[in-house]
Order: C-alpha cells, then sequence, then structure tokens
C-alpha cells in the first residue's frame, strides 16, 4: 500500500476504535498512530488464529485495523494509569 493508503486506514481505524471504546482520544495524529499500529497488531492476531478478514479489498483492511486498534486501545487502558484525583 502506499503511504496516503496507509494513512486513510490508519485514521478511520483509529477513529472507529476511538468511537467503540470511548474515552477522551490522542488527536488525529494520534488517531492515526493507533490505526497504523493496529493495522500491524490486527494483521498479526487475524494470521496467527487463522481468520479470514470478512471482505476483501481496502474494507477489509479497514476492519482487521479496526480490530486491532480496539485491542491496542483496550491494552493502553488496561496498561495506562487512571487519572482519578
Amino acid at each position: 500500500m502506499d503511504l496516503v493508503t496507509w494513512l486513510i486506514v490508519g485514521l478511520v481505524a483509529g477513529l472507529l476504535a476511538k468511537v467503540a471504546i470511548g474515552g477522551v482520544g490522542y488527536g488525529i495524529l494520534g488517531d492515526i498512530a493507533v490505526g497504523i499500529v493496529g493495522a500491524v497488531l490486527g494483521g498479526w492476531l487475524f494470521a496467527r488464529l487463522r481468520i479470514a478478514a470478512p471482505w476483501g479489498g481496502l474494507a477489509g483492511v479497514i476492519f482487521v485495523a479496526f480490530v486491532g486498534a480496539v485491542v491496542l486501545l483496550l491494552i493502553l487502558r488496561a496498561v495506562r494509569p487512571s487519572r482519578t484525583a
């Protein structure tokens, strides 16, 4: 994929994951980073579990990235200390 596609997939997956998980996001650059890292994590998870994306093409890539971004945000939420004062 070219750089623009990676950025678009990262942004869409990061925004969708932020909405699905709730809470405060990391800004547009943070959402892109979460989406891109989520794409890598999602691809690894899907390959390990031998699961195929339900759709082909860009929709399948975004779905895998979304799943990976949700997992990443859940891990970050569990590891990051809460900000209660």
